[in-house]
């Protein structure tokens, strides 16, 4: 058999430790990672291999030859542009002539090959797929199994309420050639995202495999960490090279160990290794070819390759040194720092834990390092969260890392594009959004600053406003106010999707930014007349004069939260002839924050002032704008679910049936109102962005996630809490109602939800046992719905915390807190 071995990986997110060789060829003991492969295809009689490459080719090229020396037969095929792994695979279809197997050349695996290979063959295959099981699943393409082995289903780096399993997709293959027929030569294809969910539609047969062993995708520093510690602690099933002297310490040809010398395995020294006198060296720790660990230094649980050198006393604790390093005398390298080739250290100089050092540069004497130097911090692993980039403002979020993002952000735009930038009234979101305005113009992207306007206003703008090709919004988290959010738009003005945040992580861990020559560098404009335009469509898409036939149901009161919406809907409220009493008008930053008590306190006062004026409606904004708060005319809050779907039951109503859109979390309630009046309802995930995409489907009258946001696709479809506010003033002036008497005479509900603590490592394996008990051939929008009848529960991850959502309707309160109990133990056991 033939093997295929994938080794095109640049591996951006181990830099620096891919800075100058691709990611198959970084270091694990005494080879590089892809030689470990080539081991163990050997080991199952596979010699005749083809190596697929792209980036730095020759350096695989040169290493590897023909393969002779190692007992193998090599041949390469090399990717002039990007192909995907099916399209790169294609390149050798001449040589594949029969069934072959496919292995990445960057990742670490002990699997059974020839046991992968019998199952192909035994289930006469078109293609197997190895499968392994993990404890967080979301970097990885999952896939679900029948009962027989077959593929069910896939889905590629699903997000935790996408998850119904821990079993991965390995990248390693077992493949018919006729899988060919289905993509042509020299298009990029990719196997995981389209040839094989292509076979499944074609019903070819098509397996997983779920392997015993190791596997690790080798993918970040902390991945590679982990790997060489495994290695040496015999979690990988290999022969460990050199010769065991005992202790769990493994010794090349030359080393030499001082007497008085102390080594705790588990340890490999490298040929030439030379520990000098009163050094320590503790494992799990590998030191490279003719490395000295020189007089009384320290080493644990480190990683130092070849030709280096740590002077007398210094420490190193949890770090990597790469090629031909000089660490100097007293100096002390933390936990995670990474030293790059041909780096010098100066003596007594101090790298902070996490600090990555590019090559070639020298650290000077005494000096403390605790940010990157050069390209700067590569800490975090994802940018992206729930709300957009989040962290603690001058600490996660400072002024450096917001130009850095803003240069990233733009790099994945076209030169010469522009984009919208907003913020909240807030000191801090204006220093952070001044940065994010800095890195832009350097990518050749253009900015048209808003200034300071309410988040729906920043929507609509860069949705309507020519030649955009995105937007920000940047404001106090309203969780936290030590917190500061960065919200990206798309050039409709919707958050942008999944692939949009990785194209931009990817820039900014890789650092590479486009630098545009002088002329090239965008411009910074102030936009021109936002509000204007905005309240201008805004009340076209209200029938005001529909609502001068009525007399009645004008008198609000409007809670602004002390923000910049006043300045937008006290206009419109005034062209609609409202009689309102205005509350919290005033900007004051101070007050954009507020404890949920304060925020309880809030709406208690705006119930007492609605009922004791008579009014016909109270609510309060939040201080973006998205979400809208209510109390009745009797000044009794209106819970949010009940809200939705009062609006939902007018909307429907006035427009004589339609779609409404809202979320898996929702009540049964808003079916019963849709077949009163001929609608019907679509469920979405529980996030901003797959309302917004439902709002766009034809028919969709309404979205709403049922907690304060609503999205009218006639307007825009993003959440904007101005126009809810016109809109439901319009609707029960138009049906001679108060919003009291539309909730009164909704059908009753009975939902109740609670919270499951679980560790982050079992969150995939719950998904996984609750997906094989409960699935149903239905097809799963977010987390694991439960049907029972007239009865549901839904069995939800929570995408940023390690607990999981458990939600359930029933007949009563009590039936629905039984079943909550029933199944929240049930989450709760399955991590046992």
């Amino acid at each position: 058999m033939k093997a295929v071995v994938m080794a095109g990986g640049e591996g951006s997110r181990l830099r620096p430790l891919t800075i100058g060789r691709p990611k198959p060829m970084v270091p694990m003991l005494n080879q590089p990672v892809m030689g470990h492969i080539i081991d163990l295809l050997k080991k199952h009689g596979i010699t005749d291999i083809i190596i697929t490459l792209q980036y730095r080719a020759e350096d695989i090229q040169e290493h590897f030859r023909d393969g002779k020396d190692i007992g193998c037969n090599i041949r390469y095929s090399v990717e002039e542009i990007p192909l995907g792994t099916a399209g790169s695979v294609k390149l050798a279809e001449d040589w594949l002539d029969e069934t072959f197997i496919v292995i990445s050349g960057d990742a670490l695996t002990d699997f059974d090959l020839t046991s992968i290979i019998r199952y192909h063959n035994e289930h006469h295959s078109m293609a197997t797929l190895t499968l392994t099981r993990v404890d967080n699943p979301l970097e990885y393409g999952v896939v679900i199994l029948e009962e027989d082995g077959r593929v069910r289903q896939f889905q590629e780096k699903p997000s935790w309420g996408e998850v119904f399993s821990d079993t991965v997709n390995t990248g390693i293959y077992v493949l018919d050639p006729q899988i060919f027929k289905y993509f042509g030569k020299g298009i990029p294809f990719d196997f995981s995202q389209q040839l094989f969910p292509l076979l499944l539609e074609k019903g070819e047969p098509i397996y997983g495999y779920v392997a015993a062993g190791y596997w690790s995708d080798v993918g970040s520093i902390t991945d590679y960490m982990r790997s060489n510690a495994d290695m040496l602690e015999g979690k990988l099933k290999i022969d460990i090279p050199g010769k065991h002297i005992g202790a769990r310490i493994w010794v090349e040809e030359d080393v030499e160990i001082a007497p008085d010398a102390q080594v705790y395995g588990p340890v490999y020294l490298g040929q030439g290794v030379k520990i000098k006198s009163g050094a320590i060296v503790r494992g799990p720790t590998v030191i490279r070819d003719f490395t000295i660990i020189d007089n009384r230094a320290a080493v644990d649980r480190s990683i130092i390759w070849r030709n280096s050198y740590v002077g007398e006393r210094a420490e190193l604790r949890g770090c990597i040194v790469t090629r031909q390093c000089s660490i100097k005398a007293r100096s002390l390298i933390f936990e995670g720092a990474v030293i790059g080739d041909n780096t010098i250290i100066g003596e007594s100089a101090v790298i902070q834990p996490n600090v990555k050092i590019w090559p070639s540069k020298e650290v000077e004497r005494g000096a403390t390092v605790s940010a990157s130097i050069i390209w700067g911090n590569q800490g975090r692993r994802v940018l992206f969260g729930r709300y957009g980039v989040t962290g603690l403002v001058n600490i996660d979020i400072t002024p450096e890392f917001a130009a850095k993002l803003g240069a990233a952000y733009g790099a994945t735009l076209p030169k010469g594009s522009t984009v919208i930038v907003n913020r909240e009234s807030h000191h801090t979101p204006r220093m952070i959004k001044r940065a994010i305005i800095s890195g832009l113009p350097s990518a050749g992207v253009n900015v048209s600053d808003l200034g300071n306007m309410p988040l729906p206003v920043a929507r609509y703008s860069t949705r309507t406003t020519e030649n955009v090709s995105g937007g920000l919004h940047v404001r106090l988290s309203p969780f936290d106010n030590r917190v500061i959010d960065i919200r990206f738009f798309d050039k409709r003005g919707l958050d942008i999707d999944k692939n949009t945040e990785r194209k931009i992580e990817n820039v900014f861990f890789r650092e590479d930014f486009r630098r545009v020559y002088l002329d090239e560098i965008g411009r910074i404009d102030y936009a021109s007349q936002p509000i204007d335009k905005y309240t201008a469509d805004f009340l076209k898409r209200i029938d005001m004069a529909g609502m001068q036939n009525y007399d009645r149901g004008r008198k609000l009161v409007v809670d602004y939260s002390s923000a910049n919406t006043n300045a937008v809907l006290s206009y419109i409220l005034d062209k609609l002839g409202c009689d309102v009493v205005a509350l919290n008008a005033a900007v004051d930053e101070a007050k954009l924050f507020r404890t949920t008590e304060q925020f309880q306190e809030s709406i208690k006062r705006l119930g007492i002032i609605t009922a004791t004026l008579d009014a016909d409606l109270g609510v309060k904004l939040d201080t973006g704008g998205e979400k809208l708060y209510a109390v009745d005319s009797r000044g009794q809050q209106v819970p949010a679910i009940q809200l939705a779907a009062a609006v939902a039951k007018l909307i429907l109503q006035a427009h004589g049936g339609g779609t409404i859109a809202v979320p898996v979390t929702a009540p049964s309630i808003f079916e019963r109102i849709a077949t009163q009046y001929g609608g019907k309802v679509i469920r979405t995930k529980m996030n901003t962005f797959s309302q917004s995409q439902a709002a766009l489907r034809d028919g969709v009258i309404f979205s709403t996630d049922g907690e304060g946001s609503f999205i009218f696709p006639q307007f825009h479809p993003g959440n904007d809490a101005l126009f809810a506010v016109a809109k439901i003033l319009e609707i029960t002036v138009k049906s001679g109602v108060r919003l009291s008497t539309v909730v009164n005479s909704l059908p009753s509900y009975a939902l109740v939800r609670t919270k499951v603590a679980c560790r982050w490592e079992d969150k995939g394996k719950v998904m996984r046992m609750l997906n094989e008990q409960y699935r149903n051939g239905e097809r799963q929008v977010d987390g694991v719905r439960i049907n029972l009848g007239d009865e549901w529960v839904l069995i939800l991850p929570d995408a940023d915390r390690p607990i999981f959502h458990i939600f359930a309707e029933s007949h009563s309160s009590d039936q629905a807190q039984i079943l909550v109990d029933k199944y929240a133990g049930l989450v709760a056991g399955l991590q046992r």
